[in-house]
């Protein structure tokens, strides 16, 4: 069993919660309207999809830098990093000049990049799967060497090479991944803290039942805590007035509910199956509309905080 699973006497830790986007140009206005909002209720993280190969999408870096210069409290997060299109050396100067100026609000969220054809088609060498694999975890461990400040780093990768570039005088921010494949799970063991299941499958899928042991054992193998990485959920879904007469389909994916229920499915979650954070997302997988954030952030947040506190 991992970490924080039905029969572990795991300590809680702090429950994450935001709000995910896939937010266009056009819609720029009301998106940054909605971190506001998330950032004076509370909430703890705001994401954005990150494909350089669509215009019409936010810039997910440019975005989250404006962003956080206009908030307090909330942190910034690209769910994923399409790594291929962001070179390691200038993606560390990228999260630290943000982490620094805005008083280390950013999570540094890291793919091995998933639509290769049209990655190729910005020029980017296409890789095999175990090359781009390879090339993820190199970049998390080059942009880790790459921040806290000290000597000059060398690095002779298969993928990344840099000869005596100086580190930003700044800690590196969590590292999360997207890991789907095997190879990657691996890769998100040994030298992640954070991982978010793919496809917003959640506690209760098969995908997260049989990708978290994956995590777990090779967190295991490089002499780490696997409870160090922790599960946060891409999770769509409805808030509604009133109870639904089932929360979720014949498939067994989560539809939603009243707040009340909202609240007894993510205190299980973190209880029972080691759930360390939820970022909501609209029941089509978009960005959620602005009432639902503020109940997200106001009835359904508190209470999951206050219920695991209590346990």
């Amino acid at each position: 069993m991992g970490p924080g699973r039905k029969g572990t006497t795991m300590a809680v830790r702090q429950i994450v919660f935001g709000f995910g986007s896939h937010d266009m140009i056009a819609d720029a206005r009301h998106w940054l309207e909605l971190v506001d909002q998330a950032d004076r209720d509370g909430l703890d993280l705001f994401s954005l999809s990150d494909h350089p190969y669509l215009g019409e999408r936010l810039d997910a870096y440019a975005a989250a830098g404006l962003a956080l210069g206009r908030t307090r409290r909330i942190s910034g997060f690209a769910n994923v990093t399409n790594l291929p299109t962001r070179p390691p050396v200038m993606l560390a100067r990228t999260v630290t000049t943000l982490s620094a100026l805005s008083g280390g609000r950013v999570v540094l969220g890291m793919g091995a990049g998933g639509r290769w054809d049209r990655i190729a088609d910005m020029g980017v060498p296409h890789l095999s799967a175990g090359a781009a694999v390879e090339a993820f975890e190199e970049a998390v461990v080059l942009i880790r060497k790459l921040c806290g400040g000290g000597e000059p780093v060398t690095f002779e990768g298969r993928h990344y090479r840099v000869h005596r570039i100086e580190p930003a005088p700044v800690p590196a921010p969590p590292v999360w991944t997207g890991s789907v494949g095997p190879r990657s799970l691996a890769a998100t063991g040994r030298v992640a803290d954070g991982w978010i299941p793919g496809h917003a499958a959640d506690w209760l899928s098969t995908r997260f039942r049989e990708s978290r042991p994956i995590i777990d054992e090779a967190a295991v193998s490089a002499g780490r805590d696997p409870a160090a990485v922790r599960t946060v959920y891409n999770l769509p879904g409805r808030i509604t007035d009133r109870p639904l007469a089932t929360t979720r389909d014949d498939t067994g994916r989560w539809l939603g509910g009243s707040p009340a229920q909202w609240v007894e499915e993510l205190t299980g979650a973190v209880l029972e199956h080691g759930a360390a954070g939820f970022l909501l997302f609209s029941p089509t997988g978009g960005t959620p509309d602005r009432a639902a954030l503020a109940r997200w952030a106001a009835e359904i947040a508190p209470a999951v905080r206050e219920a695991t506190a209590r346990a």
